[in-house]
């Protein structure tokens, strides 16, 4: 049986309030490195799936998604943004977000300290 990211996401996600130390920051490291894995995946397919539409409509979409773009912005990158929230109203990426959040409150993050 495959894994799916979005099923190994929230089972890491359900293991992270036992964890500590060490095993917390390999547990988010991996946790953040599917949530990536998936926003690219899903890039993919916003992308292909809006392909046919003008600039000027996927910047619109931008902004009534909450996600304001401003003229210099090329196609590529409000097709991202797009992509985006559409990324973080999955279960996956509304996961790795409280997993993270809450790693944060226990002083843990991925950002080593210089």
């Amino acid at each position: 049986m495959t894994m799916t990211t979005t099923q190994h996401i929230l089972d890491l996600a359900a293991a992270a309030p036992t964890s500590r130390g060490e095993d917390l920051v390999l547990l988010l490291a991996e946790a953040n490195e599917l949530y990536q894995q998936g926003l690219q995946e899903l890039h993919r397919k916003v992308a292909a799936r809006l392909d046919g539409l003008a600039t000027a409509d996927l910047k619109l979409a931008a902004d009534t998604a909450g996600m304001p773009c401003d003229a210099a912005q090329h196609r590529d990158e409000v097709i991202l943004l797009l992509a985006l929230v559409e990324w973080e109203m999955t279960p996956a990426a509304m996961a790795y977000t409280e997993m993270a959040a809450d790693a944060a409150r226990r002083g843990v993050c991925l950002i080593p300290e210089e």
